[in-house]
C-alpha cells in the first residue's frame, strides 16, 4: 500500500498535497541541469579521467537529466579534449554544456569543443567588481553584452549566470540580466555562490527578479538556480527558487562540489517528485546506481546518513522501527526504497526488538519459545555492546581516514616549487 492508497483509505494525511500549501508559482515540470563533471569535479582532491567522465555523462543522460555540463574547456588542453570528446560523441537525451567566463577566449574554447550550451558567468557584487575584476558596473555590462552576443553568433544556447547573485544589489542584478537578455541570452541564473541565504530570502530575491523582469514579455525568460551548501541549505534554497518559478535547477550527484558542495541531484529530484508532484524527467529507480558510480570515481565517501543514497538511508535499527516496518512499509519510511533503486535493511544490534527476532526465525524456518526469543535478543544486544570494548575502533577509524585522505590527488608544495624552478631555469 503506497502513500496515495493510504490517503484514499483515510489512514494518513499528506499536507504536501493540500492546495493551500502548494506555491502559486510552482512549475509543473523542471529541467535538471547537472554540474557533477564541472562544479562537482572541483571538489578538492578530485580529478576524473576521460573514461570516467564519459561513463558518468552517459549515466546522467540515461537517468534523464536535461543538461550535462561536462567540463571547463578553457582549463587545459586535456580538459578541452575531454569536453570535445563527449560533445562530439553525443548524448541521447541531454544537451551538452561547458562554462565560460565573460572572456572571448573561454567562449572560443567552448565553441571549439562543439558544445550546445554555454553558461557565461561573471559576478554582479560591487565588492567583487572592485577587488576581483577591478571593473566598474558599466564596464561589466559592456563586457557581458559583448560576450553573450558573441556566443549567440555561433548558434549556441546561452545562460547568463550572475555569480554571487544573492549578495548583489537587486536593481543592478536585474540590470545585468536585462543586458544579457537584450544581447540574446536564452536563460538567466540566480547563483547563491557562497551558500549565504535562507530559503525565505531566496523567495524574496526570486520575487524581486520577477517583479523587475517579468512585467515585460521580452524579459520573461526561464530562470535557473545554482546553490552551494555552505550552511547546509543548498537543497532547501534550490526548492525555494523552484517554488517561485525557477525551472532549471543546477545540481551535483551526491552534493559534491567546491567547499561544502552543491545541491544534491538525488535530493532535489526526489523532493520535487515526491513532495511537490513536479515532473523532473528523471528515472528515479536508477538514482542509487548513479550515486554509487560517482562516489567510486570521485573516491570521496558519502556520509552514512546521507539522504537517499547514504548506507543508512533505508536501514532500521530500533526495535520499534523494525516492528513498524514489518507491519507496514510506510510506517518509518517516506518512500519505498525501490523507488530510488534501493532495498530496505535491518540492523542487528543493541536496539533489536523481539518482533524482528521472531521475523528472522520465521524466515529461517526456526521455531522458538517466547523465552528463547527473549534470550536471543538479550545475547544479540550484549554481543553488540561488547564489540565496542573488544575492538580498537577509534584507532581503526583514524587509520581509515588517513588512508582516504591519501587517495585525494593534489600537487604538493614541493612539486609546485619544483615546477616553478624548472620553468624559471629553462627561461
Amino acid at each position: 500500500m503506497t502513500m496515495e492508497s493510504l490517503e484514499k483509505a483515510g489512514l494518513a494525511v499528506n499536507y504536501n498535497r493540500l492546495e493551500e500549501t502548494r506555491p502559486a508559482s510552482l512549475p509543473q515540470k523542471v529541467f535538471i541541469w547537472d554540474e557533477t563533471l564541472r562544479d562537482g569535479e572541483q571538489t578538492p582532491g578530485v580529478v576524473l579521467s576521460m573514461d570516467e567522465k564519459i561513463e558518468i555523462a552517459k549515466l546522467l543522460d540515461e537517468v534523464g537529466v536535461s543538461v550535462v555540463v561536462v567540463g571547463y574547456p578553457a582549463v587545459s588542453r586535456h580538459e578541452m579534449e575531454i569536453v570535445s570528446g563527449i560533445a562530439r560523441e553525443g548524448l541521447s537525451h541531454a544537451r551538452v554544456g561547458a562554462p565560460a567566463r565573460a572572456v572571448k577566449e573561454d567562449i572560443d574554447a567552448c565553441i571549439k569543443a562543439d558544445v550546445q550550451e554555454i553558461p557565461i558567468f561573471i559576478p554582479t557584487t560591487d565588492f567583487r567588481l572592485k577587488y576581483q575584476l577591478r571593473m566598474t558596473r558599466e564596464q561589466l555590462l559592456d563586457r557581458l553584452a559583448e560576450c553573450v552576443s558573441y556566443a549567440k553568433e555561433h548558434g549556441v544556447t546561452v545562460t547568463y549566470i550572475a555569480e554571487d547573485s544573492t549578495r548583489s544589489d537587486l536593481d543592478f542584478l536585474c540590470q545585468a540580466y536585462r543586458t544579457a537578455i537584450d544581447a540574446g541570452a536564452d536563460r538567466i541564473c540566480v547563483a547563491d555562490t557562497v551558500g549565504f541565504v535562507r530559503p525565505r530570502v531566496m523567495t524574496y530575491i526570486m520575487r524581486g527578479i520577477k517583479e523587475r523582469l517579468w512585467t515585460e514579455s521580452r524579459y520573461k525568460v526561464p530562470i535557473a538556480v545554482h546553490c552551494h551548501n555552505d550552511f547546509g541549505l543548498a537543497t532547501a534554497n534550490t526548492l525555494a527558487a523552484i517554488e517561485e518559478g525557477a525551472t532549471f535547477p543546477h545540481v551535483c550527484v551526491n552534493g559534491y562540489g567546491e567547499r561544502a558542495g552543491n545541491a544534491a541531484l538525488e535530493e532535489v529530484v526526489m523532493a520535487l517528485e515526491e513532495l511537490y508532484g513536479v515532473d523532473t524527467g528523471v528515472r528515479t529507480e536508477s538514482l542509487y546506481h548513479l550515486c554509487q558510480v560517482v562516489e567510486r570515481d570521485f573516491m570521496i565517501p558519502l556520509p552514512i546518513h546521507k539522504a537517499i543514497c547514504g548506507d543508512n538511508a533505508f536501514t532500521h535499527s530500533s526495535g520499534i522501527h523494525s516492528h513498524g516496518q514489518l507491519s507496514h512499509s510506510m510506517t518509518y519510511e517516506p518512500i519505498n526504497p525501490r523507488r530510488v533503486g534501493r532495498r530496505r535493511r535491518f540492523h542487528l544490534g543493541k536496539f533489536v526488538g523481539r518482533r524482528f527476532i521472531e521475523h528472522l526465525l520465521k524466515m529461517g524456518g526456526v521455531r522458538a519459545t517466547p523465552e528463547q526469543v527473549k534470550e536471543i535478543a538479550t545475547r544479540v544486544k550484549s554481543a553488540h555492546e561488547s564489540m565496542k570494548e573488544q575492538q580498537s575502533n577509534k584507532e581503526a577509524f583514524d587509520r581509515i581516514k588517513r588512508e582516504l585522505r591519501a587517495l585525494r590527488t593534489e600537487v604538493s608544495e614541493r612539486e609546485f616549487w619544483s615546477i616553478v624552478f624548472d620553468v624559471i631555469v629553462k627561461d
